[in-house]
């Protein structure tokens, strides 16, 4: 055997006898590695099955509990919908409680569902929806509480920045009038009645509140009822309410607010 044989034969032997050691060393942390990345593989796919699952339970409870509601069973969908808030995942639960409380109203509990509303407002971490569950509270409030009330519900959601800022605008333009603090209402429906991001039939009603103060000699601005005339000369696209709308046409402007809360 040449001498350079030799050598690379004792390398080699240095070589898998380092290997072998390497391996004694760090064998079970690398086979413990490999076994972490399959568990969480397989946990990842688990959970993804078990949500996609539950959601989808969840889902087909929604729906029946709201056809309950649509059929006239109050108290059947009352109860369909308390287990989903108990037992359904967190979107379901949030959807729930509001759908709890908008039944409530149905029911004739005013009380009950602004307080329904407040207790959902509190108690929930994403902004907008918890700004949406007082907009709700204070159309109700409107009717059934004082200025403040409403004012304490949605006063500070009237920002520039806020998608909600037109239906707390309107909230407030109600209770203000309700009141007898015309200059109040007033800024608010005109604030409504400037904003082009405020939707048509928001604004349509802005300029029918506006005119009806005007009518009794409030001092409104000149432009806005000017900009109103294109519209009022469409009836046949848009019909303008003889009369201030009641809460149960309010609905609308609350669900395009909505939409501009996901959007943001």
């Amino acid at each position: 055997m040449s001498e350079d044989s030799f050598l690379r034969e004792v390398e080699e032997e240095l070589r898998s006898d380092k290997l072998k050691a390497f391996w004694r060393r760090f064998a079970p942390f690398i086979i413990g590695a490999a076994v972490l990345i399959v568990l969480l593989v397989a946990a990842n796919e688990i959970w993804k099955w078990w949500s996609s699952n539950t959601a989808a339970t969840a889902s087909d409870q929604y729906y029946a509990a709201a056809d309950l509601a649509e059929q006239g069973d109050i108290e059947g969908a009352q109860a369909a919908f308390a287990e989903l808030q108990a037992s359904g995942p967190a979107g379901y639960a949030t959807l729930a409680r509001f759908q709890e409380a908008a039944l409530l109203v149905e029911s004739g509990d005013v009380e009950g569902a602004i307080a329904a509303y407040d207790a959902l407002a509190a108690s929930l971490d994403q902004p907008r929806l918890r700004e949406l569950a007082y907009v709700f509270a204070g159309y109700l409030a409107v009717d059934h509480l004082d200025a403040a009330a409403v004012e304490q519900r949605v006063g500070g959601l009237t920002g520039e920045d806020n998608p909600m800022r037109n239906s707390a605008r309107e909230a407030l333009g109600l209770a203000h009038y309700k009141a007898g603090n015309i200059e109040e209402a007033r800024a608010n429906f005109e604030a409504i009645a400037a904003d082009p991001a405020a939707g048509q039939d928001m604004q349509l009603r802005a300029f029918v509140y506006l005119e009806q103060l005007a009518s009794t000699g409030v001092d409104v601005s000149e432009e806005l009822v000017d900009a109103a005339a294109p519209v009022e000369a469409a009836p046949e696209e848009i019909v303008i309410p003889a009369e201030t709308p009641s809460l149960e046409t309010l609905g609308q402007p609350l669900e395009s607010d909505a939409g501009q809360a996901q959007t943001e």
